[in-house]
């Protein structure tokens, strides 16, 4: 185990600004590598069999049952007491106001990370862990690229190349649709994505009702409020978020993994006509590594320095990775 604000991506500085040498006593996080954080769950078996587990895995991810059961069913049970806490504080306030006890709105789960760290599956994982758990059967899980602004917008604007930067969402809609969960309406709309045609699909919609818990996944969900034009300060989605979750790895790593991903498209998912995409499939594998390697610098790592890894020390939870893709160690925020 071990405590402290060590540095991250080889950065002498920790996220928090603190120096490597400072005391372990003065961080605000407790770090446990891989070893004892699996310690954690060992009497409790996990509830994904292989298949389901194989069914969740994203392309590139080397999701098995050991790594379920060592890091994602100890994070399921402390998310799960995270939600009975929740709720017990829910009850103690209602009483001490002295009002009638509505039902409590769900628990929101924010979690964020870079393109190809593999937050999709994280987030997957996560939804079907936690809705094993008899104390929260429904757990719902959306994702924010259904919030991008659709193509022929981000054309207008000029913003075509920055699809997944802040600027790029429909963020007005995003907060509505969080601010509309925690007020506990009885139904919500979210819009849908296709990853085929790259596009907001119109008209089509998931439908959240009542949850107990859900689940907001996407690149920027941990940013702050922005400043408007005159100075004052607005609300953001991280605002309405119970607890956060930051998938991370080396940026190095990073980069690698999205190429091999983008190599794995071209032969796969890019192969359909019907795909954005599907001009890359004619590519020899030189060509690709080398357009993989352009869109990475250009677009997704730049978006993930400028944008997406500022966010990190905002998370409640860290979960590290190793070059192999696998968990190394959990950093959590202290209570």
């Amino acid at each position: 185990m071990r405590c402290g604000a060590s540095g991250w991506n080889n950065a002498p500085m920790s996220s928090n600004g603190l120096d490597r040498s400072d005391h372990r006593e003065s961080s605000p996080y407790v770090e446990l590598d891989r070893d004892d954080w699996s310690k954690l769950a060992a009497t409790t078996e996990s509830p994904l069999t292989a298949s389901e587990i194989l069914a969740l895995r994203g392309l590139g991810d080397e999701l098995d049952l050991e790594e379920v059961q060592q890091v994602y069913l100890p994070l399921s049970r402390l998310l799960s007491m995270y939600v009975e806490s929740a709720g017990a504080l829910h009850r103690m306030q209602e009483e001490f106001l002295q009002l009638p006890q509505p039902p409590r709105t769900p628990f929101v789960i924010g979690l964020a990370g870079s393109v190809a760290v593999g937050k999709s599956t994280t987030a997957r994982v996560l939804q079907q862990m936690l809705a094993h758990w008899p104390e929260h059967p429904s757990v719902a899980l959306v994702t924010t690229d259904g919030f991008l602004l659709p193509n022929s917008e981000l054309e207008r604007r000029g913003l075509l190349l920055r699809k997944g930067f802040p600027e790029s969402y429909d963020r007005k809609a995003l907060l509505r649709f969080v601010v509309d969960i925690k007020s506990g309406r009885d139904e919500v709309e979210a819009p849908t994505y296709s990853h085929l045609v790259y596009d907001v699909v119109p008209h089509e919609k998931v439908l959240i009702k009542r949850p107990d818990i859900v689940i907001v996944e996407g690149l920027n969900v941990l940013q702050p409020a922005r400043t408007r034009d005159d100075g004052r300060t607005g609300l953001a989605i991280s605002d309405f978020f119970d607890f956060t979750v930051y998938v991370d790895a080396a940026t190095t790593d990073i980069r690698r993994w999205y190429v091999d991903r983008f190599l794995r498209l071209r032969e796969t998912a890019f192969q359909d006509p019907l795909s954005y995409f599907a001009k890359y499939a004619a590519l020899t594998v030189a060509e690709a590594t080398a357009e993989a390697e352009r869109i990475w610098d250009s677009i997704n790592g730049l978006n993930l320095v400028e944008n997406v890894l500022p966010t990190r020390s905002r998370a409640t939870l860290v979960l590290r990775k190793d070059s192999d893709h696998s968990v190394r160690y959990v950093r959590l925020r202290k209570l």
